[in-house]
């Protein structure tokens, strides 16, 4: 009887010990699911970023090859103020260069109001120095030459200014 006792304390030791190693087992599956689980939220955290990176990027290289063409377009309007005011000619092309005007704010892209500012290097390149034509003119933007653009509040153009000194 002892002998029997013996060898179902040895199944019950070797089976204890069987299931410790099975629950060793199971929680080690269970860390890796959950590290891979955590390591998929993080994949898909970062692809969903990167989409929007690659959209903003995109948006910001077509705007900023249009530039020039907005700054055509507005020295055109003051030359039509100037010959044309009340021309139905000036009257249609005013309505479209609203209409570029409003879909660029549309895109958060805003023009830089820089004339009469203090010079700042963060926003201005500056172009030249002019003596300043009043004392209140030194150190500031006197004339624009080309317009800086921000879009979503990000400088994507530095303004061309000439300064005061």
């Amino acid at each position: 009887m002892a002998t029997k006792a013996k060898k179902e304390n040895k199944k019950e030791d070797a089976l204890k010990e069987e299931l410790e190693s099975i629950k060793e087992k199971l929680k080690e599956k269970e860390d890796a699911n959950l590290r891979l689980m955590a390591e998929f939220e993080n994949y898909k955290k970062r692809t969903a970023k990167e989409r929007l990176e690659l959209l903003d990027t995109a948006e910001k290289d077509v705007i900023l090859s249009l530039l020039p063409v907005i700054d055509d377009f507005d020295r055109a309007m003051k030359q039509f103020e100037d010959s044309h005011k009340d021309s139905p000619l000036f009257e249609g092309v005013k309505l479209i260069f609203h209409k570029f005007n409003n879909l660029l704010a549309q895109k958060n892209v805003k023009a830089m109001e820089s004339i009469g500012k203090d010079f700042d290097p963060e926003f201005h390149e500056a172009v030249t120095e002019i003596p300043a034509p009043l004392k209140d003119l030194v150190n500031k933007v006197v004339d624009e030459i080309e317009k800086g653009y921000f879009i979503n509040d990000k400088i994507i153009r530095f303004a061309k200014v000439v300064v005061g000194k």
